[in-house]
C-alpha cells in the first residue's frame, strides 16, 4: 500500500493488482480502483480494530491513529486485542477475496 499505516506490515494487495492488469480498464481507471480498495481495506481494518476496543481504548486508539505514531498505535492495540494481527489479516483476506470475485466477473464480462 501507497500510504504508511499501523498494519502496512500486515497487508499485500500485489494480487489484486495482478488481476486488475487483465481487465479492460484505462491506466486511469486501474489507478482509480486501486485507490478505493486501499481505500476498503483501511476501513475494514479500522472496523476490525474498533469493534474490539472500550469507548476509552476507542478515544485513545483514534489519538493514535490521527498523530500517525504508528508504533504507539500497535502498542496499544496489541495491548487490548488479542491476536491483533490474526483479526486484521483475517478481515482483509476476506475482503480481498470478494474483491478478486468481482474483479473475475468483470473480466468475464468484458
Amino acid at each position: 500500500m501507497k500510504n504508511k499505516f499501523f498494519y502496512s506490515h500486515l497487508i499485500e494487495i500485489t494480487d489484486i493488482s495482478l488481476k486488475l492488469k487483465d481487465v479492460n480498464l484505462s491506466d486511469d481507471e486501474k489507478a482509480h480502483l486501486t485507490s478505493l480498495i486501499e481505500a476498503n481495506i483501511h476501513s475494514i481494518v479500522i472496523d476490525t480494530v474498533l469493534s474490539e476496543l472500550s469507548s476509552d481504548d476507542k478515544k485513545t486508539f483514534l489519538k493514535n491513529l490521527v498523530s500517525d505514531n504508528h508504533e504507539k498505535t500497535l502498542e496499544h492495540l496489541n495491548s487490548r486485542i488479542g491476536k491483533l494481527e490474526d483479526k486484521i489479516k483475517k478481515s482483509v483476506e476476506d475482503l480481498k477475496s470478494d474483491l478478486v470475485k468481482d474483479i473475475l466477473d468483470t473480466k468475464k464480462l468484458s
